[in-house]
């Protein structure tokens, strides 16, 4: 599947808003939950070196190896999944990654570039993208990855009519881009600050060309950031006590 490349800057620009400025903002209308540590302790962001570690694309046949190291390392991520030939084609994979504590959330139905769509088609992305993983776990998601971080004051308006937020990084390691492991996670290292928010991706490439590098770089990248003194947090667990705004682009 053709995805195109990832990892774009929005090309119509956006207002972003950083997670500590969410969690001094908590809504009226309830909080976020706090992450719970790998040994049962509450993790408060505002006071813990805390990232966030997500995946785009999948739920693929790669799956159950990265929630096998996330569960070795007593990590918890955030998919932004695909709905069309992904989570209706692996449900068991998504009900897993629930049952392991991780975060579901939609990359929309079909991976279309929402800036270059009418508002209609837009629209339709992301509620069939939200309707698949619903189907499947019975909650519906409510974080929205726009496909190669691409958005725009309508897609944001068309998020808030959906109650939707949208979820960009601020780290990325380009694993579309390069096979080497250890590149990908150079980048990946370089470029994580507290309240970071990473980019790789739980994708197959057919081509061979991307991709293959990701699993092997996963270990690498969790053992040198936790060294680091990071906790490893859900994108929701990243903004608390603050919880996502839809309309929002956190990032």
């Amino acid at each position: 599947m053709a995805l195109g490349l990832f990892g774009l800057t929005a090309c119509n620009g956006y207002d972003a808003t950083a997670p500590d400025d969410a969690r001094e903002r908590p809504s009226a209308a309830g909080s976020a939950a706090f992450a719970t540590g790998p040994h049962g302790h509450p993790v408060d962001c505002r006071t813990a070196k805390c990232v966030a570690l997500t995946f785009d694309a999948g739920p693929s046949v790669r799956t159950p190896q990265i929630l096998h190291i996330l569960g070795a390392y007593h990590v918890h991520a955030t998919f932004f999944t695909l709905g069309k030939n992904h989570v209706l084609k692996h449900p068991e994979m998504v009900r897993q990654m629930v049952a392991d504590g991780d975060e579901v959330e939609t990359l929309t139905w079909s991976h279309q570039i929402l800036t270059k769509i009418s508002s209609a088609a837009i629209r339709r992305e992301i509620t069939r993208g939200q309707d698949a993983v619903e189907k499947v776990t019975g909650v519906r998601p409510m974080l929205l990855r726009p496909p190669q971080g691409r958005t725009s004051d309508r897609v944001t308006a068309i998020c808030r009519q959906l109650g939707v937020a949208e979820v960009e990084w601020s780290a990325d390691g380009a694993d579309y881009k390069t096979t080497d492991p250890a590149l990908i996670t150079q980048r990946i290292l370089r470029k994580t600050r507290p309240d970071g928010i990473i980019l790789l991706h739980d994708l197959v490439d057919p081509t061979g060309v991307g991709y293959n590098g990701t699993i092997t770089a996963i270990p690498d990248i969790i053992s040198a950031l936790q060294a680091k003194g990071y906790t490893f947090v859900t994108v929701t667990q990243l903004l608390a006590p603050g919880s996502p705004q839809p309309g929002k682009v956190y990032k």
